[in-house]
C-alpha cells in the first residue's frame, strides 16, 4: 500500500509532497522516503526524475547510522554531501535536456530536486541556487506560465545582488532567461538588451566563439527574424551555424586521427564523442534543426549555409552514434551541393559518407 495513515506519522512530523509541497498522502513503496500529495503528483515525478534517483535518496533521507569516532562521523558526512552534490548535477542535467526536448511540464520536478539539493549543500541564500531558479523560469515559459516565470526569475535576480563572487557565466544565465521572458511578453527591446548581457558575459567566461555564447545569438536572430529584419538575423544565424560546425568537426577530426593512429579502435567508438553531456547533445540539436528550418524555410535561400548546417548535424548524429541520421543529413548535404556544384563541399561531404560506409562494411564483414 503507498497510502499514508496519519495516525503512523509521528507527532510534529509534517510529511509534504515532493512536486508541490502540499501535505503528503501518499509514500513511495520502493524508497519509503519520498512523499506526494496525489497520484497524479506521484506519476509526474517518476515519469521526470523519481524512477532514476529513487534507490539513491534512501540514504539521504534516513538517519546516519552510530559512528564509533569524530573521523568516521565526518568521513560519513563527507560522503553524504558527495552524493547530493552528484545529484544536483544529475537532476540538473536531466531536467536540461526535457526543456532542450521541449518537455517542459516533465523537466520541473527533475528542476525542483536539483533546487532542493542546492539548498542542503549550499544554504537558502547562496548563488548555486541560481542555476536552478532559472531552469525553473525557463521550464514555466515553455508552459506559458508567465507569472510563476517571472517569480523564479525575481528570486535568482535577488540571489546574485546579494552574491559578491557571482561568475560570469551565471550572469550570462540570468540575462538569457530574462531575454526569453521578455520575448514572451513580445518586449523585444529590453529582450535585446538582456540578450546583449548574456553574449558579453558568456564571451567573457567561455570566449566569442564558445557553444555556450552560441545559444545568446540564437535567440538574438530569433527576435531579428520575427521582426523581419533578415540581414542582422542571418549574420546571426551564420555565427551560430560556423560556432557550432567549427565545435563539431574539430571532434570528428580528432576521432579520426585517433583511429589512423590506432587501427584496432576502426569500427569503434569512444566514450562521449561529441564532448557534450546529453543536455548539450539535445541542445544542440535543437538549435541546429531550428536554424535548418529557417534556412529551408526562407523565400532567400543560400544553399552554402543549408549544406553548411546540415554537415554539422550530420557529423553530431554520427558522434553520437547515430549513423542512420547522419547518413540522412550528410545525403540531404551531398544532393544540395551537387545540385549547385559546390566542388568543395561535394567532396568533403562524400569523405564523411565513405567513412560511414566503410564502418559499417566492417560491422558486416564481423558478423559473418
Amino acid at each position: 500500500m503507498d497510502v499514508i495513515y496519519p495516525l503512523a506519522v509521528p507527532k510534529g512530523r509534517r510529511l509534504c509532497c515532493e512536486v508541490c509541497e502540499a501535505p503528503a498522502q501518499r509514500v513511495c513503496t520502493a524508497c519509503t522516503v519520498t512523499y506526494y500529495c496525489s497520484s497524479v503528483h506521484q506519476r509526474a515525478d517518476w515519469v521526470s526524475i523519481h524512477e532514476k534517483i529513487c534507490q539513491l535518496l534512501i540514504p539521504l533521507r534516513t538517519s546516519m547510522p552510530f559512528f564509533n569516532s569524530e573521523e568516521e562521523r565526518q568521513h560519513g558526512l563527507q560522503q553524504l554531501q558527495q552524493r547530493q552534490k552528484h545529484l544536483i548535477e544529475f537532476c540538473y542535467t536531466v531536467a536540461q535536456k526535457y526543456i532542450f526536448e521541449g518537455k517542459h511540464e516533465v523537466a520541473v520536478p527533475a528542476a525542483l530536486h536539483s533546487l532542493r539539493f542546492r539548498r542542503n549543500v549550499h544554504g537558502l541564500s547562496s548563488v548555486e541556487l541560481v542555476p536552478a531558479y532559472l531552469l525553473l523560469a525557463e521550464a514555466s515559459l515553455g508552459m506559458g506560465r508567465t507569472v510563476q516565470a517571472e517569480e523564479y526569475l525575481s528570486q535568482a535576480q535577488w540571489t546574485v545582488l546579494k552574491s559578491t563572487d557571482c561568475s560570469n557565466a551565471t550572469h550570462s544565465l540570468l540575462h538569457r532567461n530574462l531575454g526569453l521572458l521578455y520575448i514572451a511578453k513580445k518586449n523585444f527591446e529590453e529582450a535585446r538588451y538582456h540578450l546583449a548581457n548574456d553574449i558579453y558575459y558568456a564571451s567573457c567566461a567561455f570566449g566569442t566563439e564558445d557553444i555556450r555564447t552560441s545559444g545568446g545569438y540564437f535567440h538574438l536572430a530569433n527576435i531579428f527574424y520575427g521582426l523581419e529584419k533578415m540581414d542582422v538575423a542571418d549574420t546571426l544565424y551564420t555565427r551560430v551555424s560556423e560556432i557550432w560546425y567549427n565545435y563539431v568537426n574539430d571532434h570528428y577530426q580528432t576521432l579520426l586521427q585517433i583511429r589512423a593512429q590506432k587501427p584496432d579502435l576502426l569500427g569503434q567508438r569512444l566514450v562521449n564523442d561529441t564532448g557534450l553531456d546529453e543536455a548539450q547533445d539535445a541542445e544542440a540539436i535543437r538549435i541546429l534543426t531550428s536554424v535548418l528550418s529557417i534556412r529551408e524555410s526562407s523565400f532567400v535561400r543560400t544553399p552554402k549555409n543549408i549544406i553548411l548546417v546540415l554537415q554539422t548535424l550530420a557529423m553530431l548524429f554520427y558522434l553520437m552514434m547515430n549513423s542512420s541520421k547522419a547518413k540522412e543529413y550528410a545525403s540531404r548535404a551531398l544532393k544540395l551541393a551537387q545540385e549547385q556544384q559546390y566542388d568543395l563541399e561535394q567532396k568533403n561531404v562524400q569523405d564523411f559518407l565513405n567513412v560511414i560506409t566503410a564502418e559499417e562494411d566492417r560491422f558486416a564483414n564481423r558478423d559473418l
